[in-house]
């Protein structure tokens, strides 16, 4: 039921009540699964099942008292006495709403009675009343990642998310939100709408709706998920008209809305003349259903005049046709009086839609689980002889034994559907994702575009076929072009950021371009081209490797930045090495009746190269096999933050890997400070003295410094300190020959490069 005051600002006249009018297709389905079991000889022979329906009115005091009436006689409400014995109460199903299930299980559960719920699971926290629950919803864990996977195909990353201020919208919040930011999916906005209920000033309601309203058509998100009940889609279906209803100037734009399986579309009477073009292009999920054979047929069979006592369904025909059966509130409320002979297939979709829902769907099913289990618990006391051909009207303790049969039922419905629930109490099921497809004359399509299955991996769990989709961009901002590195925009979510030119790794591109294609002059060829090419190849690997360090840590990125950090220097140190020990070498070599000639050569270089290399990447590996890194949370670093990090795991391992690249760096810059004072044809040893000095004093530095910063600023210094060093070496060593490549050619001669000793 849907409840409004009298109100004049909306220029609408509210009765006490308004019926959700989709909601009434969940007690069609109830009626034509009873009656379908009723008539099947198959299924509960000499056995007839009835059913009772209350309506909450979305209040707990009614759902309390509903349940209260549950357990009295049929015509005095006596609770824990019931003289009535023709009717025996086996099984209660609740929802749409959790809210209503949660209340019920408060007074059900003493009982012991067996409770299963068609909406999403309510939050309960008392285990006992947990376990005789039944739930015909999926898995909601399931649900939320269809959406991140949903959301990541189509790269939607910058959202915002409407929730209900109720249980299920907090846990959403304190459970689920994470998941979407732990797959790069950030939130423009996160806004909560106010729980409605007989308490609530509808103006109160409609003012929170407006400021939501205003939030997202201000937004720069183009896709807006809506995580709620079927109780807040009266409210959305307001958009089209908030003009009319309150003076505005925010301008509204088309998105893209998301609506979980929990929140079918439905409307209120008063709002048959409202346009749906806000509904247009969106994405539903809804329990995975097919249709019934006869199920429509049902409906235009039934007649409502003949059930006197069936005042939900003649409230619902009074509101739906617009008409009154009445005659007192004839000239009141209508212009017509009810015939009962009114057709349900000639009312709109947009008013009842007559096809199949999945909360329609998952009542049919609810009830042919409890009936298979009422017959599979009668076939089990009939072969023991315990109570054989006592009827079910006689059995005192029906209730707790089909708690049993309930949770291990298993069976095929009429559509050919295998229906059983996992150990978690939760019907094995899946998800279909639908299109919405509206048009001017208040019609829609529901087009199936893809699913959630249950049983497959997470990488194949949505597949879509939704190639023929619009897909507007929803990002922050553009995705950064080759060259550009991201840099975050302090205050705003991680997926937000400028776009800043790679300024090194360009540097280190552009001068290996150069010295490949000046392979062949003098300067080039004296310096070992293979060695050149290996370190600047290995410079623009450092300055990239910074990119690790940037953004939200996960498990990917915490186990390799590290390690490629040490293994790249490690790598560019030694080929420093190699190029100063050939120096040396070399020039040694040239004294007359030297041993040390057969030494010199492309093998010695590879062979320092490769060696010190292992060594790096053996401690890398033992590292990894030991206590690799991975993400974590650290709450006490920041007093009012909590910092995404990676923990190192082994903090020993970081040290070693570090101490080795310093060991290297140590070894290079004793070399080459010897070899400095070589004859000018050898003048390298120079450069390669200021770009290991510069490089052993920034690693120094680093040390104290790290240590002494806590949180975010920790990855700034290493980020720091890796480009100074690698731009130190990349300056000190490459721009002086780049120099005479470019500016001066002339320079670039073997004459001038061989300078004799006087």
């Amino acid at each position: 039921m849907y409840f409004e005051k009298n109100i004049n600002d909306c220029k609408t006249s509210f009765t006490s009540f308004h019926l959700l009018l989709q909601n009434y297709l969940h007690i069609m389905s109830l009626i034509f699964a009873v009656n379908e079991i009723n008539t099947t000889p198959q299924i509960l022979p000499n056995t007839t099942l009835g059913f009772g329906a209350s309506n909450s009115y979305f209040m707990a005091s009614r759902t309390y008292l509903a349940s209260m009436e549950l357990l009295s006689s049929h015509d005095s409400f006596i609770p824990n006495y019931r003289c009535n014995i023709h009717q025996n109460l086996v099984c209660v199903l609740a929802g749409p709403n959790s809210h209503i299930s949660r209340v019920m299980a408060d007074i059900l559960s003493i009982y012991k009675i067996p409770q299963l719920t068609y909406g999403s699971a309510p939050v309960i926290d008392n285990l006992i009343q947990e376990v005789f629950f039944h739930h015909m919803f999926p898995n909601e864990h399931l649900q939320i990642m269809g959406i991140i996977q949903l959301l990541l195909h189509f790269r939607w990353t910058w959202i915002g998310i409407i929730f209900q201020e109720n249980e299920i919208g907090e846990r959403f919040l304190r459970e689920k939100l994470v998941l979407f930011s732990q797959n790069g999916i950030c939130f423009d906005y996160i806004e909560e709408f106010p729980t409605e209920t007989f308490s609530n000033e509808m103006g109160e309601l409609l003012n929170n709706f407006i400021e939501i309203y205003r939030v997202i058509m201000t937004s720069t998100s183009s896709v807006v998920i809506v995580y709620s009940e079927n109780q807040l889609m009266p409210f959305l279906r307001m958009i089209s008209s908030v003009s009319e209803i309150v003076d505005t100037a925010v301008e509204k734009k088309d998105k893209v809305w998301i609506f979980p399986a929990q929140m079918e579309y439905t409307s209120v009477p008063f709002q048959k003349d409202r346009s749906m073009d806000f509904i247009h292009g969106a994405l539903s999920f809804t329990v995975a259903s097919k249709e019934l054979l006869g199920f429509n047929r049902f409906f235009q069979m039934r007649n409502n005049v003949l059930e006197e006592k069936d005042s939900f369904s003649r409230i619902f025909w009074e509101q739906a046709f617009e008409c009154s059966f009445s005659k007192s509130t004839l000239n009141q409320e209508s212009e017509k009086s009810c015939t009962g002979e009114e057709k349900l297939e000639t009312l709109p979709d947009f008013v009842f839609e007559l096809s199949m829902t999945g909360q329609s769907y998952s009542v049919y099913n609810a009830v042919y689980a409890v009936a298979h289990a009422l017959q599979t618990m009668l076939t089990s006391y009939s072969k023991h002889r315990a109570i054989a051909g006592t009827p079910v009207s006689k059995m005192k303790v029906i209730n707790h034994q089909l708690h049993h049969y309930l949770r291990k039922v298993s069976f095929n419905n009429s559509p050919g559907e295998k229906i059983f629930f996992d150990q978690n109490g939760k019907v094995a099921a899946g998800f279909d994702i639908i299109n919405w497809v509206t048009f001017p004359n208040q019609s829609f399509l529901k087009i199936k575009v893809g699913k959630v299955n249950p049983s497959a991996q997470l990488e194949s769990l949505l597949s879509l076929s939704a190639d023929n989709i619009t897909q507007p961009l929803s990002l922050c901002n553009d995705h950064c072009s080759l060259g550009y590195s991201k840099i975050k925009i302090e205050g705003k979510p991680f997926c937000c950021y400028k776009c800043l030119p790679f300024f090194f790794s360009l540097i280190s591109t552009i001068i290996l371009g150069i010295f490949i294609k000046q392979r062949d002059t003098p300067i080039v060829k004296a310096n070992n081209r293979i060695l050149t090419y290996s370190l600047l190849v290995v410079l623009l690997l450092s300055f990239l490797c910074t990119l690790l360090f940037i953004g939200q840590p996960d498990q990917i990125t915490c186990l390799i930045r590290q390690i490629a950090f040490g293994i790249i220097f490690s790598i560019a140190i030694s080929c420093i090495l190699g190029k100063t020990t050939i120096v040396v070498l070399a020039f040694m070599a040239t004294k007359p009746g030297s041993r040390i000639r057969k030494w010199v050569g492309k093998r010695l270089a590879n062979t320092i190269v490769l060696s010190c290399s292992l060594v790096q990447i053996t401690i890398c590996s033992l590292w990894l096999a030991i206590s690799p890194p991975f993400p974590d949370s650290d709450m006490h670093a920041m007093p009012e933050e909590i910092v995404l990090e990676c923990n190192e795991g082994s903090a020993i391992m970081f040290y070693i890997v570090f101490t080795f690249m310093g060991f290297l760096a140590t070894i290079s810059f004793t070399v080459a400070f010897l070899a400095r004072k070589l004859p000018d044809s050898f003048n390298e040893a120079k450069f390669i003295t200021f770009s290991v000095f510069l490089f052993c004093s920034v690693w120094v530095l680093f040390v104290p410094t790290y240590l002494s910063t806590k949180g975010k600023y920790m990855v700034a210094v290493e980020i720091f300190s890796i480009l100074a060093s690698a731009a130190g070496l990349l300056g000190f060593i490459f721009f002086p020959k780049c120099y005479i490549i470019v500016m001066r050619p002339d320079l670039n001669r073997k004459e001038k490069l061989i300078k004799k000793e006087n």
